[in-house]
């Protein structure tokens, strides 16, 4: 069963690529091996057992584009999603360069806030604000890239200030890292009944917006060194789990 790779934009989906089994994509783009363009514009690779998806940024963006490829997949469909990508670490769990795999996908900024404090939109009695990938496959993916196995946080708009960052950290101590698009990618994962993963390579550090201290590009040569490691993992697994 095909496994989905959803990213947000071309240069993550480069380095997942470029980390997967399977061949070479031919620069000739012949049908089978090169990318191809769905309704909307959304771009997929193959590569061997692996379709690589440039959703877009954001939640919404993100699960548009991936219910648009489980729609739209050819064949038998897809066994298992994995949202991947690069984001921010909360400090010291996951430094710069690091890895981290959910063993949460948690929408961290959808709810209320009351003079009270945040309410996530499960107390305010609509839907859910979080997703558990397999217990199982996420620990093996963990261990095979040697990353920190920890809750990812999904927000619309991303951290750039202590006070944010201690927010986000109270509510949420175990958290190993924030980004835009994984709980918009399990969401359209659930709607179709398959499993989610989420992996993230830290560029940044979660809290004041520095961006000369970010290291985007040693976090996408770790994304790539993800897969490399991970490909074997996802091929391995039996049916969807």
């Amino acid at each position: 069963m095909r496994a989905l790779i959803v990213t947000a934009v071309a240069a993550e989906a480069d380095s997942v690529v470029s980390g997967l089994p399977g061949p070479v994509p031919h620069p000739d783009h012949t049908p089978g091996s090169g990318p191809r363009t769905l309704p909307g514009g959304y771009l997929i690779h193959h590569r061997g057992s692996f379709d690589v998806l440039v959703a877009g940024v954001g939640p919404a963006a993100a699960a548009a584009g991936t219910a648009t490829a489980l729609a739209l997949a050819p064949g038998p469909g897809y066994g298992l999603v994995v949202s991947a990508g690069i984001g921010g670490g909360f400090a010291p769990a996951a430094p710069l360069g690091s890895l981290v795999v959910a063993d949460a996908i948690v929408a961290a900024d959808l709810g209320a806030e009351t003079p009270q404090g945040f309410l996530p939109v499960t107390e305010l009695g609509f839907g859910r604000s979080v997703h558990l990938p397999p217990a199982e496959l996420a620990a093996r993916a963990a261990e095979a890239t040697g990353a920190l196995l920890a809750p990812v946080l999904t927000v619309s708009t991303v951290t750039g200030t202590a006070a944010r960052a201690a927010a986000l950290a109270a509510r949420h101590p175990l958290a190993g890292a924030e980004a835009m698009e994984g709980f918009g990618v399990a969401e359209a994962a659930a709607a179709h009944g398959l499993p989610v993963l989420e992996v993230r390579a830290v560029s940044n550090a979660v809290g004041p917006r520095d961006r000369a201290a970010w290291r985007i590009g040693d976090a996408l040569a770790a994304l790539a060194g993800a897969f490399r490691a991970l490909g074997p993992v996802l091929d391995a697994r039996e049916g969807p789990s």
